[in-house]
């Protein structure tokens, strides 16, 4: 959601803190809040003016005309604000139709005043600009402002003057007051832009001869700005409306969706209702909340909420487990239901999603059925054929009954089987699997349609037939429409081209957005969304792709690889808009997968290249204030704006935007890839491809179908669209999905009314529900909040009824109100459907057959150690949450990605001894010598590090394998040792792991003292250790240096490990030594060492280095030198 209530305390903070103006503003931050846990010691000793002044206290939760509803106590000293507050607090009070209990308070200084000192100010945001509303006259009785109040609009972009605000809105002001007030609201009114308002109203606002006091505030602000304003704003609480308690688990989903590049959205209704829904996408959780409710659910429907935008499959398991854990807290006596429902994903790989939730019924399957839950699934999109089966298979599994149902099922349809209203089928009937469509081998699979058919599927009774004007089904003319629903407030009324006139619109905008020839560019690096419209362009027998290039600035310009067909073709990515412009002048849709807080000054750059006529942005979250500017330009220059916070849309046939209509099954399903002659608008993305599933149930298919945003302030509107497919011929039916909030849907009324619109149209505007609820709920859009009651989704559909529109009594029954209108068009001759033609096979991606189960491969690598592909790193089969829990340590960590099992303490401690002290043994060993040489050389660490690593070997630092060998195996002979001395010295070997150069039997290497304490200490026995001592007793008895050395002494204590340990087989200890694992130590080890000297000579800056010549001996031949 953008725009976000804050309580009143917040606001006046933000006021009295950032507001420039030369009005004196009076008592700044004489405020304090009191809540059940105030410490009135403590909140005296930091306002101490609360003991000296009058005060006034109010709730300050969100509360509207709390002087009428006596919820403001004025004029009272602290000990009265006490007693106020113990007949106020937690008392349950009604406001309109909700109720709450009174919890927050806000106690402020009383200002002494007149009636004609108070003053009322109002600054709103519409699409075209802000409006500033004055009157003269404030206080508790203003009455309707609306019609009262003196108004200026600022256009977008535009400043406010005082000159302005004196000659617009204050003409009924007496002069002494007019300076200090036009100051102020201008003030105001740059307060409201620079911190992102777009709702902020006074009152009363008084000034008096001291200055202005501002008394009651309320305020909204757009909380997708708040990287833009995280520094004024910090940490703002969005308190919930009143009469909905603030939940844990709400604020919980809440982070997870700030976290997320996702949707995630939860508001408890009623925690002890039986109805719970888990439903994927913004437009159709509303649609499952409004059948819900028309079947007469709201008193049991226990949450709103949504889940969208691909979330990952731990995402939706945190997200399903907070559903099951809420509602099994509580029995019910009629058990309860969850209806995990979704219209048809366009990119949501819905068995990934599924994973998530599957694994959360698992988790829960015992309480679940304690609460003799019953759970009704219906989803379509990516993958969901898989989705749907490991639904089914966990109710199987867990004795859960869980009802599954695919597209061949209505979308809400589940909600009527849940409460009772129709019977749940035994066996649904299933649509095709993916690879049906995909994999198609029959003999007409491989035909391209014929390049001479017409533009539209159905063909047209004549060339330049137009519907004749369709009478309003209420009987009503014109001009009675037009006086009943006109003039709405802040809605354009009326002649068409005047309002477009004061629109600004002076760039005349395309009829026809897409041809089959459309070009398009793509900002950002979506792949898949461009494998996908080149997929669709192929299908469409289209001649060449549709996207001509991409942009990226975040890396060079290169060329990104695609199939076209089976043929794989070169795209190019720019890493400049310009470039890209000036190698592709044919391109004039540009697509944008820009980021929220990117997409605004991409969008302004495209704008600058006059060859752009239309451009789609995706990007949900957009500031309003930007969005706005957006606009304004793009109607200046007649571009054509679709979204924001949009999948896109899709003309079959044609064009097809991202990722919109889904993947090939759904585009071949829908009949997507030929066009027919029903056109679309709506703002769901998710509803939009519903509607494709819809249209081409009950018609002969889509003409072309857009999806305009669910943003407050979305770049085109219905009317836009729906004006375009009444100008365009072979559109012969128009179907409109509105919803609550806005008032665009009442410009299709007039068109209606006034002839503008003669097609016939189908609308429904969901968001029925809302009027229900008992407090306000924001939905999954932006923009679905109704501000005032016309923009409720019950008063547009009865506004449409009127006009003349066909409207169903519920979703439920839009697909057969579609069929009837045009089975009624075709029956008049209308429509002809034309005969039916295969579109060409295309193959499948690789990787998504794979991930479907249609084709086996071998893989290239094999790995048993570690896997990264879910949600947490696993080492060896233990997560790495796990791993730092149990503290286990580098040793542990070690012991598991080398050895695959998890080894006892004293190993990894063992380990970790080992690393420590093979780590350095000073700068004159070969490979830190060879580190510190390319160091001095300029070198980078790798390539140091790699220089010292490489002289590893028999001679320096690889004996711990050969030590280790060879000592085994006169240990597993049953040699004694002096046969074992002996035997090395017939063979002329030397034994691997004894000598020293420095230390001797009489100078000990104290690294294998400290080695020898632990092992004996903590190994269950050590009788290859044994061995080896006794071998050094042999050999120090002729050279006192013959020792057993560190790397002999790690080799065997490592065997003694493997054997003794408990974890290993005997085969598997000896496979170990044998593969070279013991090395391994040294080289783990001994890399932080050289990386050590590394660090070292850079630190000192050492030169580079060469070797001096008095430590070199010339030897050269007798003959040479002569």
């Amino acid at each position: 959601m953008s725009a976000k209530a804050i309580s009143e305390q917040t606001g006046k903070e933000f006021l009295y803190k950032y507001i420039c103006t030369s009005a004196a503003v009076q008592n700044r931050f004489r405020y304090a809040t009191v809540t059940a846990e105030t410490d009135w010691d403590h909140l005296t000793q930091e306002h101490p003016w609360l003991l000296t002044e009058r005060l006034v206290v109010k709730p300050d939760q969100l509360i509207k005309r709390r002087g009428k509803l006596g919820l403001v106590g004025i004029n009272l000293d602290l000990q009265g604000v006490k007693e106020w507050l113990k007949a106020h607090f937690m008392r349950e009070t009604t406001v309109g139709k909700a109720k709450g209990v009174l919890k927050t308070f806000l106690v402020e200084q009383f200002v002494q005043h007149t009636q004609e000192e108070e003053f009322y100010v109002c600054i709103y945001a519409t699409r075209e600009g802000d409006h500033v509303l004055f009157h003269h006259e404030g206080g508790v009785d203003v009455g309707d402002v609306d019609d009262k109040a003196q108004r200026l609009m600022v256009p977008v972009g535009d400043k406010l003057s005082e000159d302005q605000v004196t000659e617009k809105l204050l003409t009924q002001v007496s002069d002494n007051r007019k300076e200090v007030l036009a100051s102020f609201i201008v003030g105001l009114f740059n307060l409201y832009e620079d911190l992102y308002f777009t709702y902020l109203e006074i009152n009363p606002l008084v000034v008096t001869e001291d200055g202005v006091y501002v008394l009651d505030m309320a305020a909204k602000i757009d909380a997708t700005a708040d990287y833009i304003c995280k520094a004024k704003w910090g940490d703002v609480q969005f308190p919930p409306p009143f009469g909905r308690e603030a939940y844990p688990e709400e604020a919980y989903i809440a982070d997870l969706d700030a976290k997320s590049g996702a949707s995630l959205k939860l508001t408890l209704l009623n925690p002890l209702g039986r109805i719970w829904t888990m439903v994927a996408g913004g437009g159709a959780s509303v649609v499952y909340s409004d059948t819900i409710c028309d079947l007469g659910g709201v008193d049991e429907l226990a949450n709103y909420g949504e889940y969208s935008g691909a979330p990952s499959e731990q995402q939706t398991y945190d997200y399903a487990k907070t559903i099951l854990s809420l509602m099994t807290r509580e029995k019910h006596t009629q058990g309860k239901v969850l209806i995990i429902g979704g219209s048809i994903a366009n990119f949501t790989n819905v068995a990934a999603t599924f994973k998530g939730i599957v694994r959360a019924i698992k988790d829960y399957q015992g309480p679940l059925k304690e609460h003799e839950v019953t759970i009704f699934v219906r989803r379509g999109g990516p993958n969901y054929q898989e989705g749907l089966r490991v639904m089914g298979e966990v109710g199987k599994t867990t004795g859960i009954p869980i009802h599954v149902f695919g597209t061949e099922t209505h979308m809400t349809a589940i909600v009527g089987m849940a409460l009772g209203h129709r019977p749940i089928p035994n066996q649904p009937p299933t649509d095709a699997h993916t690879a049906n469509f995909l994999l198609n081998a029959s003999s007409n699979s491989a035909k391209t349609p014929s390049a001479t058919r017409t533009a539209s599927f159905s063909e047209p009774r004549t060339s330049n037939d137009v519907t004749p004007p369709k009478k309003c089904k209420a009987g009503l003319p014109a001009d009675t429409l037009h006086s009943i629903l006109w003039p709405l407030k802040n809605v354009v009324t009326g002649d068409w081209k005047e309002a477009q006139a004061s629109s600004g619109c002076s760039g005349a905008k395309a009829t026809t957005l897409f041809r089959k020839q459309t070009k398009a560019i793509v900002w950002g690096m979506q792949t898949r969304a461009v494998q996908g419209m080149m997929d669709f362009d192929y299908v469409c027998s289209r001649d060449e792709p549709s996207v001509a290039a991409m942009v990226y600035p975040f890396t060079g310009d290169h060329k990104q690889k695609f199939y076209w067909g089976h043929k794989e073709i070169l795209l190019p990515v720019y890493k400049n808009m310009a470039d890209a412009m000036k190698k592709h002048p044919e391109v004039d849709v540009l697509i944008s997968f820009a980021s929220l807080r990117s997409a605004f000054d991409s969008t302004m750059e495209v704008m600058q290249y006059p060859q752009i006529h239309t451009i789609t942005i995706i990007a949900e979250g957009i500031p309003e204030a930007q969005t706005r500017k957006m606009i304004k330009m793009a109607d200046e220059k007649g571009v054509t704006i679709i979204g924001p916070a949009t999948v896109g849309g899709i003309k079959p046939g044609c064009f097809k935007i991202g990722n919109t209509g889904g993947m090939l099954d759904n585009i071949l399903a829908s009949k997507l890839y030929r066009p027919g002659s029903v056109a679309y608008v709506s703002r769901s993305g998710g509803m939009s491809n519903e509607l494709n599933n819809i249209i081409s149930r009950f018609t002969d298919g889509v003409y072309e179908g857009v999806a305009i945003g669910g943003d407050r302030y979305p770049g085109t509107t219905f009317m836009d669209h729906v004006l375009r497919y009444q100008d365009t011929p072979d559109v012969h039916m128009i179907v409109m999905l509105g919803e609550i909030g806005g008032t665009e849907e009442y410009k299709i009324c007039q068109g209606i009314g006034e002839g503008r619109i003669t097609k016939p149209v189908v609308c429904w505007c969901i968001g029925t529900c809302a009027t229900m609820f008992t407090s306000e709920v924001q939905f999954g859009h932006a923009g679905a909040c109704a501000n005032q009651a016309s923009e409720a989704a019950v008063a547009k559909n009865q506004a449409l009824r009127d006009a003349g529109a066909y409207v169903p009594k519920s979703f439920d029954e839009l697909g057969d109100l579609i069929k009837t209108v045009y089975d009624e068009l075709v029956a008049s001759g209308t429509i002809i459907p034309a005969q039916e033609v295969p579109p060409p096979t295309v193959p499948m991606d690789y990787s998504w057959a794979r991930e479907l189960g249609l084709i086996r491969k071998p893989a290239s690598f094999m790995t048993s150690i570690c896997d990264e592909r879910g949600q947490e790193l696993i080492y060896a089969g233990m997560p790495i949450t796990e791993v730092f829990k149990e503290e286990m340590g580098l040793g542990g960590v070690l012991g598991l990605l080398w050895f695959q099992r998890r080894l006892p303490r004293y190993a990894c401690q063992f380990i970790e001894m080992c690393l420590m002290v093979t780590a350095d043994h000073g700068p004159a060993v070969s490979g830190a010598h060879n580190t510190i040489v390319c160091a001095r050389a300029g070198k980078d660490l790798i390539s140091s590090l790699t220089s010292g690593l490489l002289t590893i070997g028999d001679r320096f630092g690889g004996a711990l394998d050969a030590a280790a060998k060879q000592f085994s195996k006169a240990f597993d002979s049953g040699m004694l040792p002096m046969e074992f001395v002996n035997k090395m010295k017939k063979d002329g070997k030397l034994i691997m792991g004894i000598g020293h150069r420095v230390k001797s039997i009489n100078n000990p290497d104290m690294r294998v003292q400290i080695l020898m304490d632990f092992v004996k200490q903590n190994f269950p026995s050590t009788p290859l250790l044994d061995y080896a001592l006794d071998v050094e007793k042999i050999t120090t008895s002729k050279k006192p240096n013959l020792i057993l050395n560190v790397d002999g002494f790690i080799g065997v204590a490592f065997v003694d490990l493997f054997r003794t340990c408990g974890g290993f087989t005997r085969d598997e200890a000896d496979e170990f030594v044998e593969i070279g694992a013991l090395n391994g130590i040294f080289v783990l080890g001994r890399s932080m060492g050289f990386i050590g000297h590394y660090l070292d000579q850079k630190r000192l800056k050492q030169g580079l280095y060469r070797h001096p010549w008095d430590d070199i001996s010339y030897v050269l031949p007798e003959h040479m030198s002569m």
